[in-house]
């Protein structure tokens, strides 16, 4: 048996036939994607940008379809829907990873960034699935990226922390629901990942330090987490090596939010 043969035997996240992760353009979401196609995985990234697009499906390299839309307007999901069911057919894995950071304190929040936090962050996940779970397979796996924040209470992350938890009661609500269809549905709750995302919070190489250092003084691990651990503990929640989990919330958080 060669290499290939083992590989295919041994893990089967390769035999995977589409999966889709929406954000897959940079951060975690360009890094699950890389670490899907190593799997052996067939992936659909969905960005806004289509210049940033370009630039991941160049990183990525093989196996891989860009599709361009903003998943918060739902006859762009339907986009989504439709490129996924004329190229492959079949759903495997969802990955919904799309998200932002904007720090709010209460006294300064606006309806702006109140909606424009919902809608891609709680509101998109739903109709993601919504509209993707006509071509999911048995044996599929639904991966929500939701954040240790869900469990903490960090000032000015009012929106953000409560959009996380969102994903965390929707994973148990979906466990329950999708019973009986072989299908299931994990959060993946990360630390603080060293990612474009972070460095959007700071406007100068100073704050982005001071930001950086908050976040370490709480951190066990003593460091941010990089994009690629993330990756790795999507491709577990995407395989068949976490077939007995459904219903539950993956703290790849370097202990931030246990302690």
């Amino acid at each position: 048996m060669n290499d290939r043969e083992l590989k295919e035997k041994n893990n089967g996240r390769t035999r995977r036939q589409g999966s889709v992760i929406t954000g897959g353009n940079s951060g975690i979401g360009l890094a699950t994607a890389q670490r899907f196609v190593q799997e052996g995985a067939y992936v659909f990234i969905t960005g806004r940008r289509q210049a940033e697009l370009d630039k991941a499906v160049a990183l990525i390299g093989r196996n891989v379809t860009a599709v361009q839309g903003d998943i918060t307007k739902l006859q762009d999901l339907d986009g989504i829907a439709a490129a996924v069911k004329a190229e492959k057919g079949v759903v495997d894995i969802i990955v919904s990873n799309a998200g932002l950071t904007e720090q709010a304190s209460i006294d300064s929040l606006t309806e702006e960034h109140f909606d424009k936090t919902f809608n891609l962050m709680a509101k998109a996940p739903v109709f993601l699935v919504q509209k993707l779970l006509p071509l999911m397979t048995g044996g599929g796996s639904i991966i929500l990226v939701s954040s240790a924040m869900h469990l903490m209470g960090i000032p000015g992350h009012t929106t953000y922390a409560a959009t996380k938890a969102a994903l965390r009661s929707y994973a148990r609500t979906w466990a329950a629901e999708f019973k009986g269809r072989n299908i299931r549905v994990n959060t993946l709750s990360p630390g603080v990942t060293d990612t474009p995302i972070l460095d959007s919070q700071a406007t100068t190489s100073e704050e982005r330090e001071s930001l950086v250092n908050m976040y370490l003084s709480m951190i066990p691990i003593g460091r941010l987490a990089r994009a690629e651990e993330i990756a790795n503990a999507a491709v577990f929640l995407g395989s068949d090596q976490s077939s007995y989990l459904t219903g539950s919330d993956l703290m790849a958080d370097g202990g931030v939010g246990q302690v």
